[in-house]
């Protein structure tokens, strides 16, 4: 049976759902590369320390949107971190059919 797969309207609803977007060693290399900034300052101004101290994750902004959302556009599109490449393919929350207004794309078969 095939998966069901989503097209990104780019609605940005879910870079407003509150979380963790989780950061590796190498997407903070090319974020703050593609940003012009050093690793240890763009580690030190738009990231924090998970709760359970095993990671990074980008801050939010102080409504809880994520920090790089500018309006309806991602500052750091051509870069953003795999969790956010994968929404909502890879993985989703509870109740983001409610809030995403991705386009379902028919299964191949």
């Amino acid at each position: 049976m095939p998966l069901t797969k989503y097209l990104c309207q780019r609605c940005t609803n879910c870079c407003r759902w509150p979380g963790f977007v989780k950061v590796t060693e190498l997407e903070i290399t090319d974020i703050s590369k593609f940003l012009g900034m050093e690793e240890r300052d763009f580690i030190e101004k738009h990231t924090r320390l998970r709760p359970k101290r095993n990671g990074l994750a980008l801050i939010e902004q102080p409504d809880g949107a994520c920090i790089f959302l500018e309006g309806q556009d991602c500052r750091i599109q051509p870069v953003k971190p795999q969790q956010c490449r994968d929404f909502p393919n890879a993985w989703t929350f509870p109740g983001w059919r409610d809030i995403c207004m991705s386009t379902e794309i028919p299964a191949v078969k």
